[in-house]
């Protein structure tokens, strides 16, 4: 993580906008201590929002791809011999959900 000073930050705003933006977050400092944090919010063509980054970065979870890994559609399915999916699917249908 980069360290800028406000002033520094000030002088060279674009600079460090485009560490940014490649991915770098930037925390800026006031007479050497932390005042802000300046995170990228986006990750390639996908807007992810704020509070979903800060949960990332504690560890909380984890954001993927959006790419469903190879095979994903030929894996075995779960048997359902009570047919109980099918039955809450057709209660939701009826109840208008």
């Amino acid at each position: 993580m980069k360290t800028a000073a406000i002033s520094k930050l000030k002088a060279s705003l674009s600079e460090y906008l485009a560490r940014v933006k490649a991915g770098e977050e930037v925390l800026v400092t006031e007479r050497g201590k932390p005042v802000a944090k300046i995170i990228p919010l986006k990750r390639g063509k996908t807007e992810i929002s704020v509070h979903l980054l800060t949960l990332e970065r504690a560890g909380l979870v984890s954001i993927g791809t959006g790419k469903l890994p190879r095979g994903f559609w030929n894996q075995p399915r779960p048997k359902d011999r009570k047919g109980l999916a099918l039955k809450a699917l057709l209660e939701e249908r009826e109840e208008g959900r």
